[in-house]
């Protein structure tokens, strides 16, 4: 017959027909591609939320690098600027010291004296 659907014909032997949709499998593959669908829209909640946990996870261990070596950086300067103000201590020392050696000398040599008036004493 023409002008009918070819699902309707029945299936009337000619092979390019389609065959009937059943109405219940439709209506159970629709709900079945509802289900799929709602479980993916979870799913990726779920993963937007672990995102977003991560990301923070992440800025936070950052932020903690990030103070971890500026306070590296002004520890170390601080540590060059003491090392420096010893070094120059030391120096100021050195120079103070210098007289020791001669006045070491002066007193070996009064020492010596005075073991000489004690023997002339004797």
């Amino acid at each position: 017959p023409r002008g009918e659907p070819a699902a309707a014909t029945g299936g009337g032997g000619g092979g390019g027909s389609i065959p009937a949709i059943d109405p219940g499998a439709l209506q159970d593959v629709v709900a079945l591609a509802g289900q799929v669908a709602a479980q993916v829209d979870e799913l990726l909640r779920n993963v937007h939320c672990g995102l977003q946990a991560l990301t923070a996870l992440s800025v936070g261990c950052i932020q903690t690098y990030r103070d971890g070596v500026e306070s590296l950086g002004e520890a170390a300067d601080l540590s060059i600027r003491a090392m420096y103000a010893l070094v120059a201590r030391c120096e100021e020392l050195d120079r103070a010291m210098q007289p020791v050696p001669a006045l070491a000398k002066r007193i070996r040599d009064m020492k010596g004296t005075l073991e000489r008036l004690e023997g002339l004493c004797k």
